[in-house]
C-alpha cells in the first residue's frame, strides 16, 4: 500500500470515528434529556439523522472499516497497556538491562524453549548496544513444557541474586534449555538454584498481564503504547521504539 493511499484511508477512517462521535453525542444527549437517568422510549431524532449519515457513508467507502476497525483495536491496546504499565516495566531483581533513566523502555516476554525468542533475543542486544537511552525488561512466559517452566524458576533465581544477563544469555546460547544446559548456564553465571514455588507469583503475574494483552504466543514485545505479536526482527522493534520516543518528546 502506497504512503497516499494509506493516508487517504487514515483520513476516511477519522471521517467514520468523528460521524460515530457525533453518533454517541447524538445518544448522551438523548439520555441526558429523557428524565431520572432513563433512556427515553421515543426515537430521538438526532440519532436516527446521523445513524443514516453514518450508514450511507460506510456504504459508500467500505474500505475504510479494516481501517478503523485497526485504529478502534489499538486504542484497547494502548488502554491495556496503560492498565498494566507498573507491572510491565517494573522488571523483577536484575531481569533489564540498559538505561536505569531510559526515556522508552521495552518489554519483552520469552521462553527458553521458543526458537523464535533465540532470534530476537540477538535483536534487542543490538538495540541495547547501539541505544544508549533504552531499557529492557525481561518476563518470564513459559509456554512450551517442563524444560521451559524449570528455565523460567532458575533465571528468576538468578535475577533474584543479581545475575540474571549472564544466565540468560549463556542459556539462549545453549539452545534448548535441557537440565544439562540450565545446570550449565547456572554454574557458568554463579546462580544458586532455589525453590521454584518462591517464583510462581511472579509468573502468575506475568500470565495475568499476558493473558490481558491476548498475547498468543512468545515472543511478544510492549514498546510505549504499541503490542508486537511474534519475531518482529529489528528494524520492526527499531521503529516501534523512534515512534514511542517520538510521542514522550510531543
Amino acid at each position: 500500500m502506497t504512503f497516499l493511499r494509506r493516508l487517504t484511508q487514515d483520513r476516511k477512517a477519522s471521517v467514520v470515528a468523528g460521524l460515530i462521535g457525533l453518533l454517541i453525542g447524538a445518544s448522551a444527549m438523548a439520555f441526558a434529556t429523557g428524565g431520572g437517568g432513563v433512556w427515553k422510549s421515543a426515537p430521538d431524532p438526532d440519532r436516527g439523522r446521523v445513524e443514516k449519515i453514518v450508514h450511507a457513508y460506510l456504504m459508500e467507502h467500505p474500505e475504510v472499516i479494516p481501517t478503523a476497525k485497526r485504529r478502534l483495536e489499538e486504542r484497547n491496546v494502548t488502554k491495556t497497556i496503560d492498565a498494566h504499565r507498573a507491572g510491565l516495566e517494573t522488571p523483577f531483581g536484575s531481569a533489564w538491562a540498559g538505561a536505569k533513566n531510559a526515556d522508552v523502555v521495552l518489554v519483552q516476554f520469552y521462553d527458553y524453549a521458543c526458537p523464535y525468542c533465540h532470534v530476537s533475543n540477538r535483536d534487542v542486544a543490538r538495540l541495547l548496544g547501539e541505544d544508549s537511552k533504552l531499557k529492557v525488561v525481561w518476563r518470564e512466559l513459559p509456554v512450551l513444557g517442563e524444560d521451559s517452566a524449570a528455565a523460567a524458576h532458575l533465571s528468576l533465581a538468578a535475577a533474584s541474586q543479581g545475575r540474571f544477563r549472564e544466565f540468560h544469555d549463556r542459556l539462549f546460547a545453549a539452545g534448548r534449555p535441557s537440565a544439562s544446559a540450565r545446570d550449565a548456564a547456572a554454574k557458568a553465571a554463579g546462580v544458586t538454584a532455589q525453590d521454584g514455588r518462591a517464583f510462581d507469583a511472579e509468573i502468575d503475574s506475568n500470565f495475568e498481564i499476558a493473558r490481558a494483552l491476548q498475547v498468543s504466543g512468545t515472543p511478544a514485545f510492549v514498546i510505549g503504547d504499541r503490542f508486537l505479536q511474534g519475531s518482529v526482527g529489528y528494524d520492526a522493534l527499531k521503529e516501534a521504539i523512534a515512534e514511542a520516543r517520538k510521542r514522550g518528546s510531543a
